[in-house]
């Protein structure tokens, strides 16, 4: 049996890939290279896992409605999925609209058509289908910390309304078809091979090279930054546990601990042996001031608490952002 895990270039893919395969599964990998950010790093993740002989990857688009179907032809033994593969970016999304539909909203559906397909073609069906959401959803949600009961219809980027959408339609797969399928709503999530549009990498390279570090809100700023070793831990937790029974349900998957993003920079300046140069500014549209994740339910049902902390998490980013930069 195998699992197929999408957007296994990308910063959670490429670990839960690589962790599946630790374990000694089979994995079938889907990419498609985009340019958001330099694919080099996207190239450099991929190189791992493509030494492992129970890896297989395929170069394609999520969206692309003959590739991914074709993947119940090419590989009759896809018991799982993990859909991990998205376009990111909440101040992006402002910017080129298009594209998160595209990949986000019908990728996402494409995928819930595979996942069909392969629930109906053989004994046994498709086990579970596991695919990231987003901590975005929560939106104007002024009530901390985020729990999974809390209401999430007022988004305030396009990126966060398409990850609601990709839950909405995972619920009427989930009643339509029988699928047994879970959401995960990720926190700010960082850690080696991380993504340089997320602000760990930004952090880092601006008070390494001496350049103004900007903070919106004035600073006032407050995340749930949620280590990537924990993140897969609990993503692997989840999809070896699926529903009893057919349907949909969603988790938090964070850190359950909201960092001051002032104490966040101090630690960065203590890793780098530098000191940041600051400017504060307003809030972006599309910002959300504060998140913190509620982790509850997610604890009672797959036994899974993050352990790695902001002070552990932070020097082992740098060591690896330093390794991998050459500086």
């Amino acid at each position: 049996m195998s699992v197929l895990v999408t957007g296994v270039a990308g910063f959670i893919g490429s670990h839960v890939a690589g962790a599946l395969l630790a374990r000694g599964e089979a994995v079938v990998g889907v990419d498609n290279f985009s340019d958001y950010y330099d694919p080099v790093l996207k190239f450099a993740r991929l190189k791992p896992l493509r030494e492992d002989k129970g890896f297989h990857f395929l170069e394609a688009d999520v969206a692309d409605r003959t590739a991914m179907l074709d993947l119940a032809r090419q590989y009759g033994d896809l018991d799982r999925i993990v859909h991990l593969a998205a376009q990111p970016g909440v101040r992006h999304s402002m910017v080129d609209p298009y594209i998160y539909v595209q990949t986000n909203v019908m990728g996402h559906l494409v995928m819930l058509e595979l996942a069909r397909g392969l629930a109906t073609q053989k004994e046994g069906g498709l086990k579970h289908f596991v695919y990231a959401s987003s901590s975005s959803v929560y939106g104007g949600n002024a009530k901390l910390p985020f729990a999974v009961s809390d209401p999430v219809d007022r988004p305030v980027s396009l990126y966060a309304a398409t990850k609601r959408a990709d839950e909405l339609m995972t619920e009427t797969y989930g009643h339509l078809y029988g699928l047994r399928a879970t959401g995960l709503r990720y926190f700010t999530v960082y850690g080696p091979w991380g993504r340089p549009d997320m602000s760990p990498w930004i952090f880092a390279k601006a008070i390494h090279e001496g350049r103004t570090l900007h903070l919106n809100h004035q600073g006032r700023i407050r995340r749930d930054f949620s280590y990537i070793d924990d993140i897969v831990a609990g993503t692997l937790a989840v999809l070896d546990r699926p529903p009893a029974a057919a349907g949909h349900r969603v988790y938090n998957l964070g850190a359950a601990r909201s960092e001051d993003i002032g104490r966040v920079v101090a630690l960065f300046e203590k890793a780098l042996g530098r000191t940041a140069q600051v400017e504060l500014r307003p809030g972006e549209p599309g910002d959300m001031p504060e998140t913190a994740a509620d982790i509850e339910g997610t604890t009672r049902d797959f036994g899974w608490t993050p352990k790695v902390t902001v002070e552990q998490g932070i020097p082992l980013f740098v060591d690896w952002f330093k390794t991998y930069n050459r500086l």
